[in-house]
């Protein structure tokens, strides 16, 4: 039987990490929230209400309003794939699902470059057809598409994997369609699951900077999403307006954070 650890060193472990997650957690995120508001309510609901503050809000979300449906429907399928399925090129697949949390994103931003770039693989035929990828919408959606879709998948695998194939067989034993399959035994058991996913996916897509800033050209009221408005205005010195809409980014990490714990107490409860 092991014995249990000793008082002094629990004690010791739970402070060290209180104490860690203080310095880089707490205490950042009490600084963007006292320096949002270090001039009062009114600068704050002015700088978050500037017109190109808004613009930004609005890229950030229609670009996660792209993003994230894509890659519920394609997390989906590649969990459901990889799960139910032993095929040749598996392992390949897997690994490719992984990528994207594997490499920097600003590395990713710069792989488009390589395939949509005036001097890339596909440059000139998109020139000829006069369709503009980089430093427009279409590369933006595509940059945050690639660094967050693992996230939905990966959520899904183990989901499926634990709950096992046994009532799907027994649906197609039954005779139940593809769909009749998909919509009535197996969205209703990962329910939960796929929420968990688009919540991760949802708040990293609005969140991304590195791949974004590689293929937006920072053009204001165009391509600037909310993270590199925020760049932009603190390089020009506004920095208590930069911090300002730097808290509506942290409103959005700290509601995230809450749905996944009451949508992590689901699953719990599920299983």
């Amino acid at each position: 039987m092991p014995t249990p650890e000793p008082k002094l060193l629990r004690w010791t472990l739970i402070g060290l990490a209180l104490l860690g997650l203080a310095a880089l957690v707490v205490l950042p995120l009490l600084l963007v929230l006292i320096e949002a508001f270090s001039e009062g309510w009114p600068a704050w609901r002015e700088a978050v209400t500037d017109e190109e503050t808004l613009s930004a809000i609005r890229l950030s979300l229609a670009v996660a309003a792209v993003a994230v449906p894509l890659n519920t429907v394609a997390g989906l399928a590649a969990a459901w794939a990889l799960a139910r399925f032993r095929f040749r090129g598996r392992g390949l697949l897997l690994t490719l699902l992984d990528l994207p949390l594997s490499i920097s994103p600003v590395v990713s931003g710069l792989l488009f470059v390589l395939l949509f770039g005036a001097q890339g693989w596909l440059g000139p035929w998109l020139q000829e057809r006069d369709i503009q990828v980089l430093f427009a919408f279409p590369g933006l959606v595509l940059a945050t598409t690639f660094v967050t879709l693992p996230l939905v998948a990966r959520e899904l695998l183990p989901l499926l994997e634990a709950l096992g194939p046994e009532e799907e067989i027994a649906a197609i034993t039954l005779g139940a369609s593809p769909w009749q399959l998909l919509w009535q035994v197996v969205l209703p058991r990962l329910r939960w699951g796929l929420v968990y996913g688009v919540i991760l996916c949802t708040a990293r897509a609005l969140g991304e900077f590195g791949a974004v800033s590689v293929v937006s050209g920072h053009i204001r009221g165009e391509t600037c999403t909310l993270p590199l408005h925020i760049e932009v205005l603190h390089s020009e010195y506004h920095f208590q307006a930069a911090f300002a809409a730097a808290s509506l980014l942290s409103l959005v990490g700290l509601l995230g954070l809450l749905a996944r714990r009451v949508v992590g107490a689901r699953i719990g409860k599920a299983h």
